[in-house]
């Protein structure tokens, strides 16, 4: 066990890791092909899986800080290209914009499809995958994406249904820095711009997650500021945690990826706060050890400088 002496939190003993990509899932229906990331320890059996949706814009080769470090501390980190990724570039009036939420859905779920294809297709992987322990990961845009996994009803704003589109699969779930409900709290440009806001519903999450947002995280999306961000911890009705990150914005001090542009809050204790608990907390969900999340629990009470963590 490894205890650092910035966040006074500890964790487990980090080994070597390898990352394959482009991985590439046929998707005829998607009208591209799915392009996707693994990375894993090198060493280690029985690897539980962390399915993981960007934020918009991004693609599989962001959140390196997160990624790397679920890797190295046991878990196998499946990525994908979502179809709003500014690597794609969809024309304004592609008919597939306003389905983008749904089609990230569709994309883990292909991923879960063909988690033995992945599995295979990476060199000295055969054989230590745990198909069976699946959480889902996602920042911003796609804490939502992870959100709808476990239980989180969007209403479809072409439909104005709100269908179930959880997937049994997977165990639990992390959002980092993710949208709230919607209603009137939306401000106008997020009512107009992203239609998949307008009614999200958290009460149907019945399994374990995650939340962390940052109190600084005044998005431009709602009134509320940045408790907003909580919501997905306060609406659910499953036994959940939140951490607070102090001073942080929307990209947490920068888990977007190392020396990100778009980071604004830039602050290497913040994500390592960040990389910790959430590890802390992967490995507690899936049963590998619960000492470095009970320890997390401890020491993040009170006034901590870095955050807050409780539990429901």
């Amino acid at each position: 066990m490894t205890t650092y002496p910035t966040t006074g939190l500890s964790g487990p003993a980090l080994t070597a890791t390898v990352s394959v990509k482009p991985l590439v899932l046929n998707a005829p229906q998607r009208g591209e092909d799915l392009h996707v990331r693994v990375t894993a320890p090198t060493t280690g059996t029985s690897l539980p899986v962390v399915l993981f949706a960007h934020g918009f814009g991004s693609n599989l080769d962001g959140y390196a800080p997160l990624v790397d470090h679920w890797a190295s501390g046991g878990f196998i980190v499946i990525q994908a290209t979502h179809l709003d990724s500014r690597r794609l570039d969809l024309p304004a009036d592609d008919p597939r914009r306003p389905h983008m939420w749904r089609h990230r859905v569709q994309d883990m779920r292909r991923i879960l499809d063909e988690l033995p294809t992945l599995e295979a297709a990476v060199p000295g992987l055969s054989g230590r995958m745990d198909r069976s322990r699946v959480v889902a990961a996602g920042h911003s845009f796609g804490g939502q994406t992870a959100g709808i996994l476990v239980g989180l009803r969007v209403t479809d704003p072409q439909t104005g249904a709100a269908e179930d589109l959880s997937d049994a699969r997977v165990m639990a779930s992390i959002q980092l820095a993710t949208a709230g409900k919607g209603g009137d709290e939306l401000t106008p440009f997020a009512h107009d711009n992203l239609p998949w806001l307008r009614d999200q519903d958290f009460s149907h999450i019945t399994a374990p997650g995650l939340v962390v947002a940052g109190d600084k995280d005044d998005l431009p999306l709602s009134t509320r500021g940045p408790a907003w961000t909580t919501d997905p911890y306060t609406l659910s009705r499953s036994t959940n945690s939140l951490l607070t990150v102090r001073g942080g914005e929307h990209f947490l001090g920068g888990i977007s990826g190392y020396r990100a542009a778009e980071t604004t809050d830039e602050n290497p204790d913040r994500v390592a706060l960040v990389q910790q608990v959430t590890l802390a907390y992967l490995r507690h969900i899936t049963g590998i050890d619960h000492t470095d999340w009970n320890n997390a629990q401890t020491v993040l009470t009170g006034d901590h400088p870095l955050g807050h963590l409780e539990s429901k």
